[in-house]
C-alpha cells in the first residue's frame, strides 16, 4: 500500500564508506527532504530480510553506533537510472556496486563517503540520527536523518537564483512495483485559493 500510494518517490542514490574504508552504492525512494534551516534530508533503509541492517544503514549511522555518521545523497536522472537500478543488487559485505555498475566514485568536499560523478546533484551529509521502528525484524524501518554540510550541483543545473532547471535536472521518479515514471510532463499553479481560479490549459 505504501509503495503503490505513495508516488511518485524521488530516488536517493546513497554513497557510503564503512569504516575500514570500502565504499557502498544504493538506491533509496523512500526519501525527501525535511528542513531548510538547517538543510537536511531523509532516507529510510529497511532492514534485510533477515533484520540485519542493510550495509548503507551499517555504513552511515552514528560513531557511537558503530558508524562513520556520513552519507553522500545522490539524484537519479534518466541518463544513469539503469545503472541506479542495478545498483540494489544484494552483495556481501563490502563488495563494489561501483565496480558492479560501472558508475564512478568522486571525492567529496567535506565527507569521506565518495559522491557520484554521474550525477548532477550530489548532498554531503552528516548523520543527525537514526529512527528504528521496528529494531531487528525483518523489513523493520530506519529513518537516517542528515544534516547537508555540502552540495555539489552541476553549473548548467541552476540560475543566479539557486533555482533549479527541472528539464535539466532530468529526475526519475518511483512508483510501485518494478514502475518508473519520468518527469517532463509538468504544469505550474499559481499558490492557494488563485489555484482554483485558474482555468485548465485547453
Amino acid at each position: 500500500m505504501l509503495i503503490g500510494c505513495i508516488v511518485p518517490r524521488p530516488i536517493a542514490v546513497v554513497a557510503t564508506r564503512s569504516t575500514d574504508g570500502r565504499i557502498n552504492l544504493a538506491p533509496f525512494s523512500f526519501f525527501c527532504g525535511v528542513g531548510s534551516n538547517p538543510m537536511t534530508l531523509l532516507f529510510c533503509p529497511a532492514n534485510k530480510p533477515d533484520g540485519s541492517e542493510k550495509d548503507t544503514l551499517r555504513n552511515c549511522k552514528s560513531v557511537n553506533d558503530g558508524g562513520t555518521g556520513e552519507f553522500v545523497v545522490n539524484v537519479a536522472p534518466e541518463a544513469i537510472i539503469r545503472q541506479v537500478v542495478a545498483a540494489a543488487e544484494p552483495l556481501e559485505f563490502g563488495a563494489s556496486e561501483f565496480d558492479l555498475t560501472g558508475l564512478t566514485p568522486a571525492s567529496s568536499r567535506v565527507v569521506k563517503a565518495p559522491r557520484l560523478r554521474e550525477s548532477p546533484v550530489s548532498f554531503e551529509c552528516r548523520t543527525l540520527q537514526v529512527i528504528r521502528t521496528n529494531p531487528g525484524a525483518p523489513a523493520g524501518g530506519n529513518v537516517v536523518l542528515g544534516e547537508v554540510v555540502h552540495v555539489h550541483v552541476r553549473d548548467d543545473l541552476i540560475n543566479d537564483r539557486l533555482h533549479t532547471d527541472p528539464g535539466l535536472l532530468n529526475a526519475v521518479g518511483r512508483m510501485g512495483g518494478l514502475a518508473y515514471c519520468l518527469t517532463r510532463d509538468r504544469f505550474e499553479l499559481p499558490m492557494g485559493v488563485a489555484a482554483l481560479e485558474q482555468r485548465p490549459a485547453e
